[in-house]
């Protein structure tokens, strides 16, 4: 580390008068890579928006090089090098990849025309880096979570950053994919770039980074060398106490069949997917970036059209064509892209609880909402899941990613399904959130809901289900359960090494 890049001085920031950050004071070296951890709502993306421009510190000053800054807008942090990887995607979805990428900064030819050639070459040589194939001129709105998240690494990446955020990066990503980050963030740092890497993946945190600090409740909790703590000192200095066991012990699923697909195919994206999962099961799905495990989902639940297909709950054929549908027959669905299609951050907690089961609290007489049974609703999702908020009448664009998150699942939760699909629910959670929703999870199977878990995390998919589906190029290669369950298992099926082609459902 050569000298410090970034200072604060007792920064501080309100949200409607209530404290998120209290007199901040961290320095950033040059050259390195600065984790920053802490609960959901601890502060740790407020502070970094401070830093970025998007938004405006109540208090305290931040000086770069030594010399004040007045960093009031996006634009101002980025003409002195300060670049961010937002948690939730800043994308247009009408253009392109290389749109986006240097949408405010287009590249020009002395005729002032566009010069698409070459932005797109630069689009082409920054995902390659990455280890991604995405066509520059793809449109955003027919990517994935995962790809979208490396298009947004790409857009920090185009240009001379000499301090890159990075808030939860890796939340969509694979093992394989993260490890490329990995390579690509430490040859950056070599170079003398300075990051700043924001997760909850304390494994990462402690793989990746060179000091670590931590914040809880808006306040500097510690600032540490990496190798002078572990992953579970982290924890524990992020909760203020010691954490019991994270994943639950298993239940038993019945013998009974929830839900049985048979030759489900999309065009170009999904071929002859069958399975089963039973009665209070939870079933994993893995596979790396593209494999098509969201695409299953939203194929379930009638955002994607079938080409062929069978899908048979409880032992009766059924049809979905839209989302009403989904409610009606039981299933519910838990978006990978929060804010994309999980909330409406205008809304207030209450309004995204109910988002969906608006029915519930309809009066007999003129559809009358009953808006003390929704609030009744909504606050007993807040004790369960623990939801930081400063009123239930708070729009969600005040809360943290991770307490959106958790309105997200009270909402996917409140329609009362019998088949529950999970896409990615612990994304941007804290560790303790992680616990109580893998506690949640396992309550639901408990009570006879059938789980569908759709994860990037190995770690969890391996500590919570009881059967894994691993996919590759849109096709099922095992189905994985008992002992086979790990992570060595996995990778052989999500890469090609090992394949098993599934095709009626049933055990291979």
């Amino acid at each position: 580390m050569n000298g410090t890049l970034v200072r604060t001085e007792n920064i501080g920031k309100s949200f409607l008068s209530v404290p998120v950050l209290q007199n901040i004071n961290i320095e950033i070296g040059r050259g390195e890579i600065l984790g920053v951890i802490g609960e959901n709502g601890a502060g740790k993306s407020t502070l970094m928006k401070i830093l970025s421009g998007i938004y405006l510190p109540s208090s305290g000053n931040v000086f770069f090089e030594g010399l004040k800054v007045d960093i009031r807008k996006p634009s101002d942090a980025k003409r002195i090098g300060i670049s961010i990887i937002p948690q939730e995607f800043n994308l247009i979805k009408d253009l392109s990849v290389y749109d986006n990428i240097f949408l405010g900064s287009e590249r020009v030819q002395k005729s002032r025309l566009l010069d698409k050639r070459l932005m797109k070459a630069r689009t082409t040589e920054l995902l390659k880096a990455l280890g991604v194939t995405i066509p520059p001129e793809a449109r955003i709105e027919n990517l994935s979570a995962a790809q979208k998240q490396m298009v947004e690494i790409c857009k920090a990446l185009a240009f001379d950053s000499r301090l890159l955020i990075m808030d939860e990066p890796t939340t969509v990503l694979t093992k394989y994919e993260i490890d490329v980050l990995f390579r690509l963030m430490r040859r950056l740092r070599d170079q003398g770039m300075t990051i700043v890497y924001i997760s909850h993946k304390l494994k990462e945190v402690k793989a990746i980074c060179d000091r670590v600090i931590i914040l809880r409740d808006g306040l500097l909790i510690d600032d540490k060398p990496i190798a002078e703590i572990t992953p579970e000192q982290m924890a524990e200095r992020m909760v203020g106490r010691a954490l019991n066991q994270i994943f639950p012990p298993r239940n038993r699923p019945e013998e009974r069949i929830m839900l049985e697909v048979k030759n489900l195919s999309v065009p170009g994206l999904l071929y002859n997917i069958g399975f089963q999962v039973r009665q209070g099961e939870i079933l994993g799905f893995a596979g790396l970036v593209g494999a098509g495990r969201t695409e299953i989902a939203e194929t379930l639940i009638g955002i994607r059209k079938a080409a062929t297909g069978e899908i048979t709950l409880e032992g009766r054929r059924i049809e979905i064509h839209n989302t009403k549908d989904t409610v009606r027959q039981g299933l519910s669905y838990l978006s990978e892209d929060r804010q994309g299609s999980g909330v409406i951050t205008g809304f207030t907690v209450v309004q995204n609880t109910t988002l969906v089961s608006l029915p519930r609290y309809s009066g007999v007489a003129f559809g009358i909402i009953a808006k003390k049974n929704e609030k009744e609703a909504a606050g007993k999702y807040q004790k369960m899941f623990n939801i930081r908020t400063p009123s239930l009448d708070t729009r969600l664009e005040y809360l943290s990613g991770g307490n959106q998150q958790k309105v997200s699942l009270a909402k996917s939760i409140d329609t009362l399904p019998r088949i529950l699909i999970a896409d990615e629910p612990t994304r941007g959670i804290d560790v303790l959130a992680k616990t109580e929703i893998y506690q949640l999870i396992h309550s639901l199977a408990a009570q006879g809901i059938a789980c569908l878990f759709i994860s990037s995390e190995l770690e969890e998919i391996i500590g919570m289900c009881h059967r894994v589906i691993v996919m590759k190029d849109g096709a099922i290669t095992g189905i994985l359960e008992g002992e086979q369950i790990n992570e060595a298992e996995i990778m052989f099926y999500a890469t090609g090494i090992r394949e098993t082609r599934n095709y009626d459902g049933h055990a291979f």
